[in-house]
């Protein structure tokens, strides 16, 4: 038996546990290796198929239902904190919302499988309001089937398994390196795409001060509500005058945005993420006059700035 599987078998539910929880909590630790060793020690005897099975998914629920009470009792402020430390942040919510706005909370279910995702989708879900026990039930579906979905393929291919591993350590230290290498190579570039991503965020904003005043004095700039239908079903109410109009439907609706006025955009992810990209992608089609409103919408509703509870037309959201 290679070395490797030797050290799991003698600790291997400690470890399996530990692994998928640090996974699940959104170290760069992926689970899914850990997690075929455990189904090639079961199928060899070493360990208990169900037992594995049972160890990643306790660790996947506790971890989990843990991002879920956080974002009950601290909501947004869990967003924030989590999109300042992704390396992805101009998808790490916006991904979720669309995905819950599309299936539901049965996203939960397969948001263990997607990276990022899976640090996202609980505490949104505890966002949004549902039971406890709805979430539970959710919770435990998804950790069952992501635990069997990797351990099954291990307990079934347990010989091709131990035989890569030797052919790892017999090419030693080249593979080592190689894997190493690829491994800073892919940090490397998540890292330039975010400092590329915050240099975009950097577009000249519109205080909510300043769009006050804007709209008090009747300039006749054209608000727009970038929400998903999710956010703006718990929030109805909107900016003065705003429009609505989703996130995906910018580049198919940009048509009806005047060209000859100023254009402020508002979301409520995050860092103004949605407004950020949207407005890079008017530029495209020639709005150049457009600003993201600084702080989006729950800026905006904090400072108690009038709302409105009606908007100019039905938005076509996509579903």
């Amino acid at each position: 038996m290679h070395e490797a599987l030797t050290i799991l078998a003698s600790h291997g539910y400690w470890i399996v546990f530990l692994w998928v929880f640090l996974d699940q909590a959104g170290l760069p630790v992926p689970a899914f290796p850990v997690l075929l060793a455990g189904g090639a020690l079961a199928r060899d005897g070493k360990l208990n198929l169900l037992a594995v099975i049972g160890s990643a998914a306790v660790a996947a629920m506790l971890i989990d239902t843990i991002w879920f009470e956080i974002g009950r009792h601290r909501g947004r402020s869990v967003l924030n904190f989590i999109c300042r430390t992704s390396l992805e942040p101009e998808s790490c919510v916006d991904r979720t919302q669309s995905m819950f706005s599309r299936r539901g909370t049965w996203t939960l279910v397969i948001s263990k499988f997607v990276p990022g995702m899976n640090v996202i989708a609980s505490p949104m879900a505890g966002m949004t309001g549902i039971s406890r026990w709805h979430f539970l039930v959710l919770n435990l579906i998804g950790a069952l089937f992501f635990a069997s979905a990797l351990v099954i393929p291990g307990y079934l291919f347990n010989q091709e398994l131990e035989g890569l591993l030797t052919a790892i350590s017999t090419s030693g230290r080249v593979v080592l390196s190689l894997v190493a290498a690829l491994f800073v190579a892919y940090i490397g570039i998540k890292y330039v795409r975010r400092v590329q991503f915050v240099r975009k965020l950097r577009v000249a904003r519109i205080s909510p001060e300043e769009l006050r005043r804007q709209l008090e004095a009747s300039s006749g700039l054209v608000v727009l509500d970038l929400r998903l239908p999710s956010h703006f079903a718990q929030s109805p109410e909107t900016l003065p005058t705003a429009i609505r109009m989703a996130p995906n439907e910018v580049s198919r609706r940009h048509s009806e945005i005047p060209r000859d006025r100023d254009i402020v955009l508002y979301c409520s992810c995050p860092n103004e993420n949605a407004s950020t990209r949207a407005a890079l992608l008017l530029k495209r089609y020639g709005i150049h006059r457009v600003r993201p409103l600084a702080g989006g919408y729950e800026t905006w509703r904090q400072r108690n700035f009038p709302m409105a509870s009606e908007y100019p037309f039905t938005p076509r959201e996509s579903v």
